[in-house]
Formats: structure tokens, C-alpha cells, sequence
């Protein structure tokens, strides 16, 4: 199965030193999980448009601002949410919601 990993909060590093130290730890935990990586992703910008249901466009999130993503491979949600507990994003004070997606086509 495949895992959406979103992240919220959390910031970007502000000096070279710090860029480099936070790269690596991604670097770790992506060599770590190995396969399970489908999609390492990237961090969100702060542009956001909201669609509703009318086909209205707003400006500004939905609720709490997203900040990135991965996908990865799991057996089980639970295995799914045992690997992200690993992601750096977490080290630098983000959440991460673990979402079960499946195939429709």
C-alpha cells in the first residue's frame, strides 16, 4: 500500500550550517527506508487557492497550512506511521498525518 505523509509546521533553515545538517538527516532517514520511497517530495510554498464545491477560488489554506510531503510504501498504516515517526521534518517541530491511499484506477 502507499502512504501519503503530509507535513505541517515546521520551518526552513536559515544559514548554510544549518541547510547542510537538516539535508543530511533527510538524506539518513530516505537511505534508511530504502524502496519503501516512492516519492520523496518537497516542501510546500506559502501560495495556496482554495476550490470549493461552487468552483469558488479563495486565497489561504484549509485549516492548518501544509508544509510538504512524501509517499511511501508500507504494509500497513501502522508500519506507515512507524516510519514516519523517523522523518526529520519532526526533529524541527512539524506534524506529520498519515494518510492510507488505494487505487481507483
Amino acid at each position: 500500500m502507499k502512504y501519503l505523509l503530509v507535513y505541517y509546521g515546521g520551518g526552513m533553515p536559515e544559514t548554510p550550517a544549518q541547510q547542510a545538517r537538516v539535508m543530511k538527516q533527510w538524506t539518513t532517514w530516505f537511505t534508511k527506508l530504502g524502496p519503501a520511497v516512492v516519492d520523496p517530495g518537497n516542501p510546500f510554498s506559502g501560495s495556496v487557492n482554495k476550490i470549493d464545491a461552487e468552483g469558488s477560488v479563495a486565497k489561504g489554506a484549509i485549516g492548518k497550512r501544509a508544509s510538504g510531503y512524501s509517499i511511501i510504501e508500507a504494509p500497513s498504516l501502522g508500519a506507515a506511521t512507524k516510519m514516519a515517526k523517523g522523518c526529520p521534518v519532526i526533529r524541527g517541530g512539524a506534524s506529520i498525518a498519515v494518510y492510507e491511499t488505494f487505487n481507483v484506477m
